[in-house]
């Protein structure tokens, strides 16, 4: 069965991929405007304090995070290396890495115990004041344009975070490591609601990030196909 799976859509119009048109456009029309339906209010972008930043309900059947600070803006993408193995490879330097993922007991009908920052591109999304489920997000998902899942959520009120493994193939010559991120807050992180949004065929156990990221693109391509402006 699909359980608590949701679909958390990461933008960043520079990437190795074509970004479709119609999320190009809701990138550029939703980032400098102000966010109408905000469901929850009073995040941080986890550098500065500045607590402008907002879970947005504007999209028809999604969830985004934005802030009308300076004219507008996104997230930026803070590092996370949670989970299994959260001090190997470019995690080695974290120095907040913890072992399990806030999803961890809904893992292990995919055949793993718990996911790995290294290889399961995941975004770090909700916080303790504010849980996407209660808008009809399901946890687990997937993402573009380097598709991921929603993995993990964020304590008290920081945004804007991802596992290492989605964070370097979106910035491969910004220095990525487990202590350092992308600061610039250039980011769209969008959750989509439903189990349609289920990767339940995704291949959880692989050994690398390429390889289980392949493994939900055709589901990632169709839910950003449906996305209206």
């Amino acid at each position: 069965m699909y359980f608590f799976i949701l679909l958390s859509l990461l933008v960043r119009l520079i990437s190795a991929y074509d970004v479709p048109d119609n999320l190009r456009d809701i990138y550029d029309n939703h980032k400098s405007g102000d966010c109408s339906s905000k469901l929850a209010e009073g995040f941080t972008d986890g550098i500065g304090g500045d607590n402008s930043f907002t879970y947005c309900g504007d999209i028809d059947g999604a969830i985004f995070v934005h802030s009308s600070g300076n004219g507008g803006q996104y997230a930026n993408m803070d590092v996370d290396c949670d989970g299994v193995n959260n001090s190997g490879g470019a995690c080695g330097d974290d120095p907040t890495g913890q072992n399990q993922t806030s999803f961890k007991g809904l893992l292990n009908q995919y055949g793993i115990d718990e996911l790995d920052a290294n290889i399961h591109p995941y975004v770090v999304f909700g916080n303790e004041a504010f849980n996407p489920q209660e808008y009809g997000m399901e946890p687990l998902s997937v993402m573009a344009v380097h598709y991921g899942i929603w993995g993990d959520t964020n304590d008290e009120d920081s945004t804007g975070e991802a596992s290492i493994s989605l964070a370097k193939p979106c910035y491969p010559g910004g220095g990525i490591t487990g202590d350092n991120g992308h600061s610039e807050n250039d980011v769209l992180y969008i959750g989509f609601m439903g189990p349609d949004a289920v990767p339940g065929d995704a291949d959880w156990t692989a050994q690398d990030a390429g390889a289980f990221e392949e493994s939900i693109r055709d589901l990632g391509d169709q839910l950003v196909a449906k996305l209206q402006n």
